[in-house]
């Protein structure tokens, strides 16, 4: 009997939050190395928690990464993979690996798996509705031409509205075009926040395999659970948020200054991590508010 009360107290906490965002959009970028992990029971589990957000009335939208599955079928058609900054350097050869990878292959899996357990999903191409400018990286003052690589500045948000409107959630992949119509490889947090800042989303969700941003990335007990965008310049200059954090951390400021109203980092190999953030007044990870 105790158990079923214990069930029933999660129910409860739970709903004062069911009933503030019912109808409103929910970003989740979908990354890190649990995306690849061989147990099915695993990938599944992110996918679940998107079929939940579909059923008690939120607006779920997934923009998805693949890091990982790129450089495994870039070094299977035999390219080396190259970075600089945290950048992968994508020539003519490796974009198409990238687009084949993203958009044909963990795009079309993403949305089977969240269509199995009862939820309803659609798979977009990014290159159909992102725009893109070329991203150059500054090394001592020079400008670095790491090939196909692009930063996305706008959305088109009208297949993604179809898609809400029907009750569908889009899953979308990181690529985009630029003005001339060329496909980019693009960073995903970056891509995210974007489509949050275009559908006014109420939420952006961040999920990684690593449990939120941390004062020491080698400390989980120095997780920092709550920050104000105006703290994040200091964090960089103490190098706190460097590296593959600061697309992360500048996307997130990013968002809540034009209107998101929370952003989240949550560990994506804990289970339900995505609803514990949403659903519990404790929440987990790190969240970033104006």
């Amino acid at each position: 009997m105790q158990e079923l009360i214990s069930k029933a107290g999660v129910l409860l906490e739970a709903l004062p939050y069911i009933q503030r965002f019912h109808n409103q959009t929910f970003v989740v970028k979908y990354g890190g190395s649990f995306m690849d992990s061989p147990d099915p029971a695993v990938r599944a589990g992110v996918a679940r928690d998107i079929v939940f957000l579909e059923v008690v009335g939120i607006n779920p939208v997934v923009v998805h990464g693949g890091g990982k599955a790129i450089t495994r079928a870039m070094e299977k058609a035999g390219l080396k993979a190259t970075f600089i900054q945290g950048q992968r350097i994508t020539d003519e050869a490796a974009v198409n690996v990238v687009e084949q990878v993203l958009s044909c292959e963990i795009n079309p899996e993403i949305v089977a798996t969240i269509n199995s357990l009862g939820g309803k999903a659609q798979g977009i191409a990014g290159s159909d509705i992102f725009t893109c400018r070329k991203l150059f990286l500054s090394d001592q003052g020079q400008q670095l031409d790491i090939g196909y690589v692009g930063e996305v500045t706008t959305v088109k948000t009208q297949p993604l509205l179809d898609c809400i409107h029907r009750g569908i959630t889009p899953v979308v992949s990181p690529t985009a075009r630029d003005a001339s119509g060329h496909i980019y490889n693009c960073n995903a947090d970056i891509a995210a926040a974007q489509t949050a800042i275009a559908l006014k989303a109420a939420r952006l969700v961040f999920m990684s395999d690593v449990p939120g941003l941390m004062r020491d990335p080698k400390d989980s007990k120095t997780l920092i659970s709550a920050l104000r965008s105006i703290e994040v310049p200091e964090l960089k200059k103490a190098g706190i948020v460097d590296k593959g954090m600061i697309p992360k951390v500048d996307s997130a400021v990013a968002a809540v200054q034009s209107g998101v109203s929370k952003v989240s980092f949550v560990d994506g190999r804990v289970d339900h991590s995505v609803l514990l953030e949403i659903f519990t007044d404790a929440g987990i990870g790190t969240e970033v508010v104006l």
